[in-house]
């Protein structure tokens, strides 16, 4: 019973220590994506915002300066897109990778180490998609609104549109469900294979669900600003919140009540009623 007991206390011991060395990599990596993200951000605006038609001001994030190609902004756009996405995400990320260990099962360190850095960018590499589909939108975009000042001045009120729709959103099924899938623990009930597939579809798993529970949020993001630090800041806090609360779900109503508001106060202000 001695040498039992002792064993299972060095192997609680070994966990701990686990999830401290995960605890800590993880509060490195976000506070240097955080960092290099606010100094993007910090830099683009300096540059200054083009004034549209309708009242709003263009970001240049979507724009090509000169002596700039298209293929060079697009890479830097992806690569600040994922510092920032890991910036935004990580906080509740952390606790699935943590769920994700403990589904493993017994396997060593340091395989368990790659298996969860398997995980993590499996998860970002959805997010990489994201961006990549969202970067030729907003440059087309872009380009429409500065051709067509008549469609620049209803961009307001469109995004009051976008911003009510995303709150309606929180209020769907098809939010909780996704919802329901970033916070339920991984493989409850079983072990799952401590191996690199498993780890690379389990990633992808959690980053198609987080990206479509977070479309709402990130569609706000999106149309009121993608280098505002204070938005950018609201919705990481209305996500990791969302993710980590006791009732998630409650939460993410509550979150949608307020973007619902905003969103009816943007339209009236475009419409001229506010």
């Amino acid at each position: 019973m001695g040498v039992v007991g002792a064993t299972g206390r060095r192997a609680i011991s070994r966990s701990k220590v686990s999830e401290r060395a995960l605890f800590s990599v993880s509060a490195l990596l976000f506070v240097a994506s955080a960092a290099v993200t606010i100094v993007w951000c910090t830099s683009m605006s300096a540059m200054g915002e083009m004034p549209m038609p309708g009242g709003w001001t263009m970001s240049m994030a979507w724009m090509r300066m000169c002596g700039q190609t298209w293929p060079g902004v697009a890479a830097s756009f992806l690569g600040m897109w994922v510092v920032m996405m890991v910036a935004m995400m990580l906080p509740s990320l952390v606790p699935m990778l943590r769920r994700y260990r403990q589904a493993v099962g017994r396997t060593g360190e340091t395989r368990l180490a790659r298996l969860t850095v398997l995980v993590g960018v499996g998860y970002f590499f959805v997010w990489t998609a994201f961006g990549m589909a969202a970067f030729p939108l907003g440059v087309g975009l872009t380009a429409v609104e500065m051709q067509l000042p008549a469609l620049a001045r209803a961009v307001p009120f469109a995004v009051g549109v976008v911003v009510l729709v995303a709150g309606a959103l929180q209020f769907t099924a098809w939010k909780a469900h996704h919802l329901a899938c970033c916070r339920v623990a991984p493989g409850r009930g079983r072990t799952l294979p401590a191996d690199a597939g498993t780890a690379w579809r389990h990633g992808l798993r959690l980053g198609l669900h987080c990206s479509y529970c977070c479309a709402g949020l990130t569609a706000i993001l999106l149309v009121i600003g993608i280098m505002d630090l204070r938005a950018m800041a609201v919705v990481t806090a209305a996500i990791t919140v969302e993710r980590l609360a006791p009732a998630g779900e409650r939460v993410a109503r509550a979150t949608g009540a307020v973007i619902v508001a905003a969103g009816l106060l943007l339209i009236a202000r475009a419409a001229g009623l506010g």
